[in-house]
């Protein structure tokens, strides 16, 4: 149940008896989510970095990115121009660690991101002071970000609107995506100080095996990824309108659950180095989404992006995201209601 109604919002529904007239509703809100950014890491050396500190790489789809109310995404590593302490590794062909200079953080202001997700496997690579410092980044370019024990959720105002946001994720000091009791708790606490309430986790197995949701748990090389279907349906209850998921490096499925948007994967949107970007894991939607100011969903439309080695994304003029996305939303999903069209756009089927 929502609690929060600010005065601004409950007028607008008020008829001005004494002028004759009532206050035109609120407009719909815009929402963008996109999945895995890592902008070039200087670990274990600066040959890995893309040229121009990354200037580049998000410049042919600032102009999507852009034209929203809000846009999410989910930064996969730190931010750090030296120093920390590195993660160790059992086995150094399976381990990667991410130390993103901060100069190349100034990239996700110029394409528009207002807010990231930090909940995942990577953001401890350079140990508490990489974790201090990538916070410290955002914070002072202007983005929200939370996930961190130290960090879990955020609150923030803009355009008049009260936005929550909180991330889960598996993995050392993250909100525990797992602990789904626990996370009803947080969400039902950040839905009585929000008008719209954006929940993010990082969850689920990894690779183009690992498509479809499994409406179960997920174990991926002995780590519990936890159930992520009942994690999303659970925070919903608790009174999320949104729910953002990644980690799979996959595009996976999308539902609509009680009216508020899933998407269960987003993928890899701009991984430069070393990720896979092979078959679907070079394949990744922008979604664009419209709610009302109560955060139920009203309808959307999906872009498609791809990425090659050594560049950031590009739309894909073969949609290859969105028929990805159609298809496994058909297949997991196939009686609810959400329809996604062979344009891309999202609708509620009447």
């Amino acid at each position: 149940m929502r609690f929060f109604r600010p005065l601004s919002l409950t007028l607008s529904f008020l008829s001005i008896t004494g002028l004759g007239f009532a206050a035109e509703p609120a407009a719909p809100i815009s929402i963008i989510g996109v999945g895995d950014v890592m902008l070039g890491s200087n670990y274990p050396t600066a040959d890995l970095l893309p040229p121009n500190q990354g200037q580049a790489l998000l410049a042919n789809v600032q102009n999507v990115l852009r034209d929203a109310d809000l846009t999410f995404g989910n930064l996969e590593g730190t931010i750090l121009n030296s120093g920390g302490e590195p993660k160790s590794c059992t086995n150094p062909s399976a381990c990667y660690a991410f130390r993103m200079p901060e100069a190349n953080a100034q990239n996700l202001v110029t394409a528009g991101f207002d807010l990231m997700s930090i909940a995942n496997n990577h953001v401890g690579d350079f140990g508490e002071t990489g974790r201090r410092n990538t916070i410290k980044v955002l914070k002072n370019l202007g983005i929200h970000a939370a996930g961190l024990l130290t960090a879990p959720s955020v609150v923030f105002e803009k355009n008049g609107v009260t936005y929550g946001f909180i991330a889960f994720a598996p993995n050392h000091g993250t909100v525990n995506l797992r602990e789904v009791g626990q996370a009803r708790q947080w969400v039902a606490a950040l839905a009585q100080r929000s008008e719209i309430v954006i929940v993010s986790f990082h969850g689920g197995a990894e690779g183009s095996k690992y498509q479809h949701v499994p409406h179960a748990s997920e174990v991926f090389y002995g780590e519990n990824r936890g159930n992520v279907e009942e994690f999303a349906h659970a925070v919903i209850d608790a009174g999320a309108d949104i729910v953002f998921g990644h980690g799979p490096h996959v595009t996976r499925a999308a539902e609509l659950y009680k009216n508020r948007f899933i998407a269960y994967s987003l993928g890899n949107f701009c991984t430069y180095g070393r990720f896979n970007l092979s078959g679907p894991n070079g394949v990744a939607p922008i979604i664009k989404l419209r709610v009302n100011r109560q955060g139920e969903f009203l309808d959307g439309q999906v872009f498609s992006t791809y990425q090659v080695k050594g560049q950031g994304p590009r739309l894909d003029p073969e949609q290859r995201a969105l028929q990805l996305l159609r298809e496994l939303t058909t297949s997991d999903f196939p009686n609810m209601p959400l329809r996604i069209a062979n344009d891309g756009a999202l609708s509620k089927r009447p």
